[in-house]
């Protein structure tokens, strides 16, 4: 029996050493703080706080495995992978529900939501293209990789899921330019990007104009498409310096704020804890980016390195993304705060993507080129 145990505690002494301990340290605060704000946001405190508990277990575990997964291991699964995920996105057009559009697929037991894992999947798959490429990427390899991104972000925004798709989206420029894309044809690309634009606008849903529209001036509709905004900016104005303290979020609990555990749960944070807390909040998320991308160039093999640096980049416009647009500097396009909003399959995919980024890292000493 004592051998047992002895061999069991090895075990998990073996998992955990795999796991960089200043990023799962600052992942816990910022896991902490999420908790905080669903059991004061909350409609019903004790079930968001046992249920995102649950969700952060979850993701927990599967940052561990894959912390323990070698890069070449899961560069081989990682067509697989792609291809497994992407084919649950028809599955939301026949079965998928929602609100305001078909995101989910109810599993019985919990909600997937696809598009989020291909926040995961896509990245991956650019890099396992790329890694088996001449770099920097000629315009061919630029063809294929706008193939793997594409198709996705056509799926996504198609829900429609503008959001989540811009942020595939991202991503995958993220790898190509850490893949060493020359600067004359990043700039092309975005000249491409500013022409589209215009014509994008056409294909909008009503709802999503209506957005913008708001955006650059959310007092001509107070009480519609402009109040989300205007209340959240309320709830950070009036959180002031220090805060109202914990549970004391007026906008929360008189229910100014729509989707306060959500999308706008950074506002209630905001309100509550003030710029003290806004500040502790950032200089985590801050410190978790500079880790990840410092985890990145310690990596030794292609794969591994655009992958790590990919999703670190990517985790940086998710944070902009959502600060941006609960301050009112951004139009509303329901991207959650990481890790601090409420949220199943986005808190699990975005703790798997730091079992990446440790796996990366934890075996930098057994790989190359």
């Amino acid at each position: 029996m004592i051998e047992l145990l002895a061999g069991f505690r090895d075990f998990i002494a073996r998992l955990l050493s795999r796991v960089d301990a200043p990023l799962m340290a600052a992942l816990l605060a910022l896991m902490t703080v999420s908790l905080l704000v669903q059991s004061s946001a909350g409609d019903d405190a004790l079930h968001a706080v046992l249920a995102q508990g649950a969700r952060f277990l979850l993701g927990s575990i599967a940052l561990l495995l894959l912390a323990n997964t070698t890069p070449a291991t899961l560069r081989s699964w990682t067509p697989w992978i792609y291809a497994g995920t992407l084919s649950l996105m028809p599955l939301v057009f026949i079965f998928g529900s929602g609100r305001s559009a078909n995101l989910w697929l109810d599993l019985g037991v919990f909600y997937l939501q696809p598009g989020e894992l291909l926040k995961l999947s896509v990245p991956m798959m650019l890099a396992w293209y790329l890694h088996r490429e001449t770099l920097p990427p000629s315009w061919k390899t630029l063809a294929v990789s706008a193939v793997i991104v594409g198709l996705p972000v056509l799926l996504i925004v198609k829900q429609p899921d503008f959001g989540t798709g811009m942020l595939v989206a991202a991503s995958g420029g993220f790898a190509l330019f850490l893949a060493g894309l020359q600067w004359r044809r990043i700039l092309i690309a975005m000249g491409m990007a500013a022409i589209a634009v215009p014509v994008g606008y056409q294909f909008l849903m009503p709802y999503q104009k209506d957005r913008i529209m708001v955006f650059l001036n959310p007092e001509s509709a107070p009480q519609g498409a402009g109040w989300n905004i205007i209340q959240s900016k309320i709830a950070i104005g009036s959180g002031g310096f220090s805060g109202k303290g914990w549970g004391e979020s007026t906008q929360a609990a008189l229910d100014f704020l729509p989707e306060h555990t959500t999308d706008f749960a950074f506002s209630v944070f905001s309100e509550e804890w003030g710029w003290l807390g806004v500040l502790l909040a950032m200089a985590l998320y801050f410190f978790v980016i500079a880790r990840c991308l410092w985890m990145a160039m310690q990596s030794k093999d292609t794969y591994s390195r655009l992958l790590a640096g990919t999703l670190a980049l990517t985790f940086f416009i998710y944070i902009m993304v959502n600060g941006g647009m609960v301050a009112g500097f951004l139009p509303v396009v329901g991207v959650p705060m990481p890790l601090i909003s409420y949220g199943g399959t986005s808190a699990v995919s975005l703790l798997a993507g730091f079992g990446l980024i440790m796996s990366a890292f934890a075996h930098r000493k057994y790989l190359s080129d």
